[in-house]
């Protein structure tokens, strides 16, 4: 088994924060990150930063600044979002082999998406980005379509040895009902507006303070429709689902569109996000830290309940789209 960020003793990373011209204290701590490693580091005379190694293989250099570049628009715009720090001229920086960003630190918690107004916060930052990313599209970075989403996990799986013999055939047949879900749902949808977005907005990936958010890990950032930023927000029952979206568009109203044929695809990304998911965690298997964190992902009981799973999204999405209250 290899071990992508093995290199990646205490040493090697003050030293290559340090390469990139600043004087660390020694304080390291390592935080919550699998797709790439992340660090809080102490630097002297100053506060602490935030180092973020790059999986390698995973972004292009490009891609990786046009990530921050994105950044960059949103805090010119006076958005919360945690920008890169250009240090002598540059966000990116090499050590080594590892392509490595340092970012400031930022404090907060996991916001209460129960309560409405803390929604309708949330809804008009991301009306604001939204309204920055509209104004062009990446060029180095993908696009969120049912084939990088749902067609090559699902032959990444099935060509995998993580399928149990005895639900293989079963989990083809749900797996492929629910893409051609999928796509009757773009369809009904229509065109959309393809827009640079956070692509991954939960509530890990947002800092709640008392002043507000911070939206945080932009990695995930690609173009795709609106609706991609907004549906993670939503939980629950329908009737459920429709108050906090009422909520969350009472903010991003003021200050961007919301087309209502996007709302067919919400349950088309939440099944397209359950097989990335699970295509993701299999393309990660030879990093140790994916092991040791979903030993589950290697049982029959994982791949019985996703079957499950796909079944509801394949009944969901023939149903009524979700719809507003008001």
């Amino acid at each position: 088994m290899t071990a992508p960020f093995g290199p990646l003793t205490p040493d090697f990373i003050l030293s290559a924060v340090e390469a990139a011209g600043l004087r660390c204290d020694g304080r390291l701590l390592t935080l919550n990150s699998y797709e790439n490693r992340v660090y809080q580091v102490g630097i002297e005379d100053a506060a602490p930063l935030i180092a973020k190694f790059y999986r390698p293989g995973r972004w292009s250099d490009a891609a990786i600044l046009e990530e921050h570049a994105f950044l960059a628009e949103l805090e010119d715009a006076e958005i919360p979002a945690v920008a890169a720090l250009e240090i002598g001229g540059h966000t990116l920086h090499h050590h080594e082999g590892f392509r490595i960003a340092l970012f400031p630190r930022r404090g907060g918690r996991a916001p209460e998406l129960d309560d409405p107004e803390v929604l309708g916060w949330l809804g008009r930052f991301l009306g604001r980005i939204h309204a920055v990313g509209a104004i062009r599209a990446f060029t180095h970075r993908p696009t969120l379509d049912i084939r990088s989403f749902g067609e090559t996990p699902r032959d990444t799986l099935l060509a995998s040895a993580f399928l149990p013999p005895e639900l293989r055939d079963t989990w083809r047949s749900v797996v492929d009902q629910a893409l051609d879900g999928v796509r009757r749902c773009f369809e009904r949808a229509g065109s959309l507006p393809q827009i640079r977005l956070h692509g991954d907005v939960h509530g890990g990936n947002v800092l709640w303070t008392d002043a507000g958010p911070h939206f945080v890990d932009f990695d995930d950032a690609r173009n795709g429709p609106a609706i991609q930023d907004l549906w993670m927000l939503l939980s629950g029952d329908a009737q459920a689902m429709a108050r906090q979206l009422d909520s969350v568009l009472e903010g991003y109203e003021q200050f961007a569109d919301f087309d209502p044929q996007s709302l067919h695809l919400v349950e088309a990304l939440r099944t397209l996000r359950l097989i990335h998911y699970a295509g993701w965690i299999a393309t990660r298997w030879d990093d140790p830290a994916f092991p040791a964190a979903f030993s589950w992902f290697d049982t029959p009981r994982y791949w019985q309940d996703m079957i499950l799973s796909l079944r509801e999204q394949v009944a969901l999405m023939d149903e009524s789209p979700l719809t507003r209250l008001f």
